[in-house]
């Protein structure tokens, strides 16, 4: 009925801090709704320059969110203008079969939760590797090919065409065109009603065809 593709950056702490939403709608939607999650780069000017201001950075978001346990901002390393290397992977894993969250959780849990320098390629895909059992040469080569780097700008590209700035994002698409964009909430209200709705209205149509056909 309805297709929901989550935009995020592997290292972005809001999109950390929506996973339990992402899990909660996916169990409860998995027969009427399609879900799917694509990369969204943050760019450079939205990237911390010192483990100090991400440190100031996790204070603010992490009480804002009620969160129990502070992030870890080792993994921040201020010559990187963007982090490839974590997204790339991630969606390398997906390529070779990995679909599900567990790989691209696994890597924000190994920099936001261990402090790992998952900005270096080999950090990101020892940690994918050990996450999925694939092997990690395989992981590497992938995820530093051009095929999985254009996948991940293209979709980049998507999501800066939906003129918002803010990850997590999501797009809902129904059966009907009907379509909604949430850029930054991590609120489970909101998209749960928007799906219900959704969902709602498709039934309805679904109702018309069968008992008059589709005009």
């Amino acid at each position: 009925m309805v297709k929901v593709t989550y935009y995020l950056d592997v290292v972005s702490s809001w999109c950390h801090y929506v996973e339990p939403v992402w899990d909660f709608l996916k169990e409860k939607y998995a027969d009427e709704v399609t879900f799917d999650w694509r990369i969204a780069l943050i760019p450079s000017e939205g990237l911390p320059e010192s483990t100090f201001e991400e440190d100031g950075y996790y204070r603010r978001s992490g009480v804002i969110t009620r969160q129990t346990q502070m992030l870890n901002s080792a993994w921040v390393d201020p010559t990187l203008k963007e982090y490839l290397a974590p997204n790339v992977v991630a969606v390398a894993a997906k390529e070779l079969g990995f679909k599900g969250d567990e790989v691209r959780r696994a890597i924000a849990h190994a920099a936001m939760i261990e402090g790992k320098q998952v900005g270096q390629f080999e950090v990101s895909a020892e940690v994918a590797a050990q996450a999925s059992g694939l092997d990690k040469e395989d992981i590497l080569a992938l995820s530093q090919s051009e095929l999985v780097e254009e996948e991940v700008r293209g979709d980049t590209r998507a999501f800066n065409s939906f003129g918002i700035n803010q990850r997590p994002a999501f797009h809902l698409v129904s059966e009907i065109q009907d379509q909604a964009i949430f850029s930054g909430i991590i609120h489970l209200g909101p998209l749960q009603a928007t799906l219900e709705a959704m969902i709602e209205d498709v039934t309805a149509y679904r109702s018309w065809d069968a008992h008059f056909g589709q005009q």
